[in-house]
């Protein structure tokens, strides 16, 4: 099973499995959206499965409520839940300082309220995720349907006086329809390149009309954990300051891999 897998499943596996540990019974736990997030659900799932586990989960995404309900993890809303002890989730790009970009998949509005409703947000990642600079992955923008080429047009306008690389932004589609996220909205994906100042590009954003939120994860991520592809995970813990290294043995599971496509 695990020798069938490629070296960056087997570090976001890696990542996701040491990620599974910080949940202990009685947590209210926001649960990611993504292949990395896919990977944590199903560790988690094994556990309450195997060892008893007992814990809630707030999924960030219709796709992650029904793989953790598939795997036997209680799902509850964040209206229940109301705060959360700790969200696990992915990034699509994490700089030095644990600033994030994230969205994807789609999900980063919920994803952006779950994690700022917890008290710890870990992120877990392969090693390929870490930049210098956020801004070579596109940075998803969430915008309502209603003249979103009218948003389009006032975010690209802005990003003239932002510290970026390139200003184009596009909607993003699936066949040849907009995709529609968890709450009927559009997607932009801007092709910035470089973001010379994520905090300030984040906040004005925020304030241009149309726009509902932003895929800029500023000061949200407590703790990172990069998976390798050799088993090694790396924890990087922006408050304590610390960086600590572990080691994974791969054990081949045939419930967690057998129907594993993310």
């Amino acid at each position: 099973m695990t020798g069938e897998l490629s070296p960056i499943d087997k570090a976001k596996f890696v990542a996701a499995k040491r990620a599974a540990d910080f949940v202990e019974d009685g947590m209210r736990v926001g649960l990611g959206t993504g292949s990395t997030a896919a990977w944590l659900v199903r560790c988690l799932g094994e556990m309450v499965r195997d060892d008893g586990l007992k814990f809630r989960g707030v999924p960030t995404s219709t796709r992650t409520a029904e793989l953790a309900r598939e795997v036997g993890i209680e799902v509850i809303s964040l209206d229940e839940a109301k705060w959360l002890d700790l969200t696990i989730d992915g990034a699509d790009e994490f700089d030095a300082e644990l600033n994030l970009i994230k969205g994807g998949g789609g999900a980063l509005l919920q994803e952006k309220i779950v994690a700022t409703a917890s008290d710890q947000m870990i992120v877990i990642a392969d090693a390929a995720k870490e930049v210098e600079n956020l801004g070579a992955f596109p940075l998803p923008v969430e915008v309502i349907p209603f003249g979103w080429p009218t948003t389009q047009a006032l975010i690209e306008e802005t990003l003239v006086a932002m510290d970026v690389m390139g200003r184009g932004a596009t909607l993003r589609m699936t066949g040849d329809r907009p995709f529609i996220t968890d709450e009927g909205n559009h997607i932009l994906d801007l092709h910035l390149g470089r973001i010379g100042n994520p905090r300030q590009l984040a906040m004005v954003l925020n304030q241009i009309p149309g726009v509902v939120e932003n895929g800029l994860f500023i000061d949200i991520c407590d703790v990172v954990l990069i998976g390798f592809g050799d088993g090694r995970i790396e924890m990087r813990d922006i408050n304590a300051g610390t960086v600590q290294e572990d080691r994974l043995e791969f054990v081949e599971t045939e419930n967690l891999f057998g129907d594993m496509s993310d």
